[in-house]
């Protein structure tokens, strides 16, 4: 009785003991809570406890124990209660002999959940209790079974928490290696974005670094340039100064020469004055007495001017005035001379000139009887169609300048035939000083044509010009003026015959120059044209008939034709020329020269090519000559009439074409129809654009600069 009482006193004080007030939670595991998750303080004993543990023997509670288990008195409902674990194992737990702080030590071990339950075991045995309550045998074994069943949920629970763990911390690892591989790539990007910026960097940097190089390349560049410039300038300086140097020495020896050439030149008109060399003159000894003095005078001066720069110093230009002043008084007196002789000549040619007017009458008799059968000729040809001959006006025109031709040849016929060396010497260097000029004539440049112009122009006003390495002037003959102005004229349709026949565009330069001397020296103009109607008669127009008895060799002269003792000169070969003569002539009245001082229309203009046309138009065409002759004359012309007649022309062109070209056609035979059908696409190509191109070769304004 005193030991039950004392098991329930004990079981009193485990339930007053802290350990005794914890509440169990059946659903613990399931929250996943600890199981002494509400519980802040450390399980320990009450000192009650204690104190009636010491009260109990040891020793009398194993006697019990062993006597109730050996005589078998116990009630079978005790050991039916006992729990199987203490049963087999043959001792009962006790809490007799533990002292309170190892009793505090053991609740505080087992008061973490996850302590494994196999270490009790290996706890010293507390001395067995005996408990004589079945009910309390019965707790206590449940109370043992729930603990281990605990464990084990607690294990269990504690295997789950571990692989939630596991998966939560591979889930943090995989994320927080994916956040690296993407922390990775953002700083490899971060990277190459620093590489490509240092990199744009560098490219600007170097763009730069070659931009300022460039920069102070083209600085350099401009320096040198800047520098090369100035040399440049300084080197042509120096080269226009010595330049200028060697002009005035050239233009001193120049002077010299010149002043050499009129000293010669006055010595030479002196002889003249001299009454020993005169022939028969029939002039009073006193007058030729006076022109005699005064030539002998103005030699004096030019030998006193020839004295001062005898000293090596070149003549200035004041002497040179002084010296060509007495030049042109001696020319002048030897003028004055030749009217005298020429009023006393024409006296004498008085009475010859009463035979001849006898012997003219006579020939204007047979002239009327002409003139009346052309006329009749003429007015049936009118009735017939167009004309076969020039008109009156036309036919006068060329004869006049027949005639002047042949009096300018009679005029220098002296010189021409004179047996004397001098004068034969005399002779060849002007015809060279006026052919030489004008076969040099080229489209190179506008300087050199200049400087012909002016070589040719000197030499026509009386003044010297250099002709192989001689000096030589038309006032060193009187008849050299005559000379050199045929010569001249010849020259010039010579080169239309031949140089623009081969080349057509060499018809502009030459009748720039031609059409310049006409304007200053209309002698030289006339011939030109006196040359070119005996060379080329269609250039009058005129289509010479042959007279009776005339020679078929001297008629085809007459037509222009080269007879020889070969023969006749074929047809291409004389078309050929007519084509450069014509040419040459178109040239000519529609240039003028760009250097001239003079005013007004040419003396020889576009009214003269329309005045031509329109007389070739009116007149009966010729097989082959007149197709060639007037796509020539449109070719080169036909743009500067266009502009000068306009509509006028126009008109005539188609009249040309409807009307005067199937006459063409008809006189034509198929072995010659290259030039009419070049004058049929002419025609049809200007009427269909109503435009004629300019020709080609014409001198432009860049042409003159060069």
């Amino acid at each position: 009785m005193h030991a039950e009482n004392l098991r329930w006193e004990t079981l009193e004080a485990l339930k007053n003991s802290p350990k005794g007030k914890l509440s169990f939670d059946p659903y613990w595991s399931e929250r996943g809570e600890d199981i002494l998750a509400g519980y802040n303080e450390a399980p320990s004993l009450s000192p009650y406890s204690g104190v009636v543990l010491e009260r109990l023997g040891s020793l009398s509670l194993q006697k019990s124990c062993f006597a109730a288990s050996s005589s078998g008195d116990s009630s079978p409902g005790l050991s039916d209660e006992i729990p199987a674990s203490i049963s087999s194992t043959g001792s009962v737990p006790s809490i007799t002999g533990i002292e309170p702080e190892q009793v505090v030590s053991n609740e505080a071990n087992h008061t973490d959940p996850e302590a494994d339950v196999s270490d009790m075991s290996g706890l010293p045995s507390p001395p067995a209790i005996s408990l004589l309550s079945p009910k309390a045998m019965e707790m206590a074994g449940r109370i043992i079974r729930f603990e281990e069943e605990k464990r084990e949920q607690a294990k269990m629970a504690f295997r789950l928490r571990q692989e939630q763990q596991e998966k939560l911390v591979a889930s943090v690892v995989t994320s927080e290696s994916e956040q690296l591989k993407r922390f990775e790539e953002f700083m490899e990007l971060k990277q190459r974005q620093d590489f490509q910026s240092m990199r744009d960097m560098m490219d600007r940097e170097t763009k730069e670094s070659i931009g300022r190089q460039e920069k102070l390349k083209e600085e350099q560049r401009h320096r040198m340039k800047i520098l090369n410039l100035r040399l440049r300038e300084a080197e042509q300086q120096r080269l226009r100064e010595a330049e200028l140097e060697r002009q005035r020495q050239a233009e001193g020896r120049d002077r010299r020469r010149n002043l050499n050439t009129i000293q010669e030149e006055i010595l030479q008109l002196n002889q003249l004055l001299e009454p020993s060399t005169q022939t028969r003159t029939d002039l009073p000894p006193s007058s030729l007495s006076s022109y005699s003095t005064r030539g002998n005078q103005l030699c004096s001066q030019v030998s006193e001017v020839v004295r001062k720069t005898a000293e090596g110093e070149f003549p200035s230009v004041d002497d040179m005035t002084a010296a060509e002043r007495a030049l042109h008084e001696m020319r002048a007196l030897i003028r004055l001379k030749q009217e005298e002789v020429a009023k006393a000549q024409e006296k004498k040619k008085e009475q010859e000139e009463e035979e001849e007017r006898r012997k003219e009458a006579e020939l204007r008799a047979q002239q009327e009887a002409q003139k009346k059968a052309e006329e009749t000729a003429k007015e049936k040809a009118k009735r017939k169609g167009l004309q076969t001959s020039a008109e009156d006006s036309t036919l006068k025109w060329y004869k006049e300048l027949q005639e002047a031709s042949a009096q300018c040849a009679q005029a220098f016929e002296q010189l021409n035939s004179s047996k004397d060396m001098q004068t034969k010497k005399l002779k060849l260097e002007l015809q060279k000083a006026a052919t030489i000029p004008v076969s040099q004539i080229s489209s190179n440049s506008g300087s050199q044509l200049r400087e012909i112009f002016d070589k040719v122009d000197k030499l026509l006003s009386g003044r010297a010009v250099v002709s192989g390495g001689r000096s030589v002037s038309t006032s060193q003959h009187p008849q050299a003026l005559e000379f050199v102005s045929y010569k001249l004229a010849e020259k010039f349709v010579k080169q239309g015959e031949e140089e623009v026949a081969s080349h057509h565009e060499a018809a502009f330069p030459i009748a720039v120059v031609a059409s310049g001397i006409w304007e200053l020296h209309p002698r030289v103009g006339e011939l030109v044209l006196a040359h070119l109607h005996k060379k080329c008669p269609y250039a009058v127009p005129h289509y010479p008939p042959m007279k009776d008895g005339t020679a078929v060799d001297d008629y085809q002269r007459i037509l222009g034709y080269r007879v020889d003792d070969s023969g006749v000169e074929g047809q291409d070969s004389f078309l050929k020329r007519m084509s450069g003569m014509i040419r040459l002539y178109a040239a000519i009245i529609q240039l003028r020269w760009p250097y001239g001082s003079k005013q007004g229309p040419l003396p020889h203009g576009l009214s003269h090519g329309w005045r031509w046309l329109a007389q070739m138009l009116n007149m009966e065409p010729l097989a082959d000559i007149t197709a060639t002759l007037l796509f020539d004359f449109l070719e080169v012309c036909g743009n500067a009439l266009m502009k000068q007649y306009q509509g006028q022309f126009w008109k005539l062109i188609l009249l040309l074409k409807d009307e005067y070209f199937p006459r063409i056609e008809a006189v034509t035979s198929s072995g010659q129809m290259g030039s009419v059908i070049r004058l049929k696409q002419f025609l049809e190509t200007s009427l269909q654009n109503r435009q004629i191109s300019p020709p080609k070769g014409q001198l432009t304004s860049v042409f003159w600069r060069s």
